[in-house]
């Protein structure tokens, strides 16, 4: 074969390689794979205990597939974790499909209305996809302000997150305090280069009035 003839057989495998349909996410099985998620973080995603178990509803997919994945690798230390996202129980296709499940999962901020035909089962189940993360001390408007010049680059204007970095109002406050001293001790990497980031340059009182100032906007 000329190398010509291999160029252009090069491109043309490249070209079918690019249009290629993407596997579809199996919702089906990301919810039947979920359901063994649901023990510690609830049957709609939503945590539990408090926040011991973080809020996993709604997080961006890209977020929750890189945080199993590190799991897995045991780049993040969670040690009540390894057994269910190790390779033989959780592969990559399984990854990519519960997360897009609990991505999928949107929670009430509000009390249902019940119109009064519902029988006892079914409002529990409404009520049990309403989540609202207690209030907590703090000056809002400084929250507010420092959120927007420290962090609202990566985790978004209204803290929905976004591709890898997660979804911040409507998280547990006990949670991503929690998260924030790992980061601060460096037991968990906050920044690409793998150091405390930005929130080693923020006081106390700024952490303290950025999570009132997400609460108040959940």
């Amino acid at each position: 074969m000329t190398r010509l003839a291999i160029t252009f057989t090069t491109l043309a495998l490249a070209a079918a390689a690019a249009a290629a349909p993407v596997r579809a996410q199996d919702m089906e099985k990301g919810k039947e794979i979920s359901a063994v998620c649901a023990g510690c973080h609830g049957d709609n995603g939503q945590g539990g205990k408090k926040g011991v178990y973080p809020r996993l509803a709604g997080q961006p997919a890209t977020y929750l597939a890189t945080q199993l994945r590190a799991f897995r690798a045991r780049q993040r230390i969670n040690i009540p974790m390894y057994p269910y996202t190790q390779d033989r129980e959780l592969p990559d296709e399984d990854i990519r499909d519960v997360s897009a499940y609990l991505a999928s999962i949107r929670l009430e901020t509000a009390m249902p209305e019940f119109k009064g035909d519902e029988d006892a089962l079914t409002r529990l189940q409404m009520v049990d996809k309403v989540m609202i993360v207690p209030r907590v001390e703090g000056d809002i408007a400084h929250g507010g302000e420092v959120y927007a010049d420290q962090c609202a680059f990566c985790h978004g204007k209204t803290a929905r997150g976004g591709g890898r970095f997660p979804m911040l109002a409507g998280q547990y406050t006990n949670y991503l305090q929690k998260q924030i001293n790992s980061y601060l001790k460096g037991e968990r990497p906050h920044d690409d280069d793998e150091s405390r980031g930005v929130l080693a340059e923020l006081k106390d009182t700024d952490i303290r009035d950025i999570l009132a100032y997400l609460t108040s906007i959940q």
